[in-house]
Parts: C-alpha cells; sequence; structure tokens
C-alpha cells in the first residue's frame, strides 16, 4: 500500500517541489483515513523527504556542470585563474619597485 501512496505522491507532486508540511499533511490524511499506520506514514514522510533532497543535489549538480561548461565555452575566466593573475601583479609590482 505504501508504494502506491508514493507513486500517487510522484504523480501529483513534483518530487522537487515537495515541501515536509506537504507530505507530512498527505501521509496524515492517509493516517487518517485507516490507509497507512502511523509508523507507515512517518516513514513515508522521511523517504519523501529523503528523495528531495536526493533531487535538489542533482539538479545542483546539473546547474553548476552546465554553468562550467558555458562559462568555458564562453572562455571567461574563473575565480581561481583571477586569484592567481592577481597574486602574478602584485608580484611584477613588487618586482618592479624594487628595480627602481
Amino acid at each position: 500500500m505504501i508504494e502506491l501512496v508514493k507513486k500517487a505522491m510522484f504523480t501529483g507532486i513534483g518530487v522537487m517541489s515537495l515541501t515536509k508540511e506537504k507530505v507530512e499533511e498527505v501521509a496524515k490524511d492517509f493516517v487518517d483515513k485507516g490507509k497507512l499506520s502511523e509508523q507507515e506514514g512517518k516513514k513515508l514522510v522521511q523517504e519523501m523527504m529523503d528523495r528531495s533532497e536526493e533531487s535538489k543535489n542533482e539538479l545542483k549538480k546539473q546547474i553548476e556542470s552546465l554553468v562550467k561548461a558555458s562559462m568555458a565555452q564562453m572562455d571567461v575566466a574563473s575565480k581561481t585563474e583571477v586569484k592567481a593573475l592577481k597574486k602574478e601583479i602584485a608580484a611584477l609590482r613588487d618586482a618592479l619597485s624594487k628595480t627602481d
């Protein structure tokens, strides 16, 4: 029964947009109607929140990857590269000031 409830929730609510309150509300409704035990309801809430977090983390990784690829295609300097260049410029300035 709990698998059927999960499938229904995934169909009705995008996993990414699940909020704990919404999951708890749906689980409580099923418990109140006797379709799930209280223990199954708690387990459902935890599983849904875990899946939601996993989906958010996966989406974040994909976005970061796309941004990095886009930045590389646009030939934009990374923060690390800019920092290295600033250090090099400071060293060159220091070297030039010592030769004067």
